[in-house]
């Protein structure tokens, strides 16, 4: 039997899709299939492609005639073509238009975009090309699923991806992350995500105003980085906010751990990383009821509105207050996360996809 041959291609890359190709590429080569990798330098650097088995082709961010003639001798010999993302697919969708044995083009939507106006428009005829140039589109959850659908996708499916667990041991409540983040006498809550408009962080402190009075006071903690770093604290020092900002860190799910209530506030999710580590630990969860949210959570964490600061204060003031809800949450999480799909399952069934494009 001849050997599969597949690209996986990222563009921006999300941590989302970029984690889950990275597992993707692994559970491929360990199935004997032949996977090359395009996407950004940096992300090999943050992901390690390579060490998964994976011959890798290092992409710039920015498109132009270079690009997508690094992308085409990469897809030379190919089998099938994945494409993570809209700029990824939008690429791939360039390369192979008018090819006389192109490789099938399978895309993966982890996301969407988020415009109004001319660019709304230019996002709107983007998707519609890239889905319908696709053999295959995979929606992480029902709604993108959907909305490709909506695009004129010929062969729209759900695929839920399951990103790996951390493979670190985790201490719940651990007293030495609790102590590093200056909570050991107060409640300590996690939020996670480039500090950028879509992750609702203003939100976030609008509800922190909220909860002031509180004793103790909790503290919010908000690992990752972004543009409106600066904004973000300039407001806490001038409200006098219990909120930490602390960059970018690679222990993420630790200090996940350690938290009294997980917070998650973005305008729009799929299957949000910070959703399935929290449930997977049993850390209980304040939630947007946005996008994919609710059919990853279920009834095992709390949602409210989107922009509803008030709202979410008052789910959180809740928790706080409430041991016992908490820990029914706890259980609920682990419970819930055990209906996700495996790392394997997901996996099998991409190369499901793949085998049956090409007739294996």
């Amino acid at each position: 039997m001849t050997q599969l041959r597949t690209v996986q291609v990222l563009g921006g890359g999300s941590a989302g899709s970029s984690a889950h190709v990275r597992s993707l590429a692994s559970g491929l080569v360990a199935r004997g299939v032949r996977v090359t990798v395009c996407a950004p330098a940096e992300l090999d650097h943050a992901y390690d492609f390579r060490g998964a088995g994976a011959h890798f082709v290092p992409v710039p961010r920015l498109g132009g005639p270079a690009t997508l003639a690094m992308l085409r001798n990469a897809f030379i010999g190919a089998d099938v073509v994945h494409a993570h993302g809209l700029h990824a697919s939008v690429r791939a969708t360039l390369v192979l238009a008018g090819g006389v044995r192109a490789p099938a083009l399978v895309t993966t939507w982890h996301t969407r975009g988020h415009a109004d106006g001319a660019r709304g428009g230019l996002v709107r005829l983007l998707e519609r090309r890239s889905v319908r140039a696709a053999a295959v589109v995979l929606g992480t959850s029902s709604e993108l699923v959907d909305r490709a659908r909506r695009r004129g996708a010929r062969d729209a499916r759900l695929a839920p991806v399951s990103v790996p667990a951390s493979r670190a041991p985790v201490c719940l409540h651990d007293g030495k992350a609790r102590a590093e983040l200056g909570a050991v006498d107060r409640p300590l809550l996690m939020a996670v995500g480039a500090l950028v408009p879509e992750r609702g962080y203003g939100m976030l402190l609008d509800a922190a105003r909220v909860w002031r009075d509180l004793d103790p006071q909790p503290l919010l903690v908000i690992a990752g980085e972004g543009r409106e770093r600066a904004a973000l604290q300039r407001r806490i020092e001038e409200e006098g906010l219990a909120v930490r900002l602390i960059g970018r860190r690679d222990d993420v799910a630790e200090l996940l751990a350690a938290a009294d209530v997980a917070v998650l506030t973005s305008r729009w999710e799929s299957r949000s990383l910070l959703a399935q580590e929290a449930l997977r630990l049993g850390v209980p969860l304040v939630a947007t009821a946005v996008g994919g949210v609710p059919e990853l959570v279920g009834d095992a964490a709390e949602l409210v509105p989107w922009g509803d600061a008030e709202a979410l204060a008052t789910a959180v003031r809740g928790l706080l207050e409430d041991v016992d809800r908490r820990m029914d949450l706890a259980a609920a999480g682990r419970v819930q996360a055990r209906t996700w799909p495996t790392e394997d399952e997901t996996i099998a069934h991409v190369l499901s996809v793949y085998d049956e494009l090409v007739g294996c």
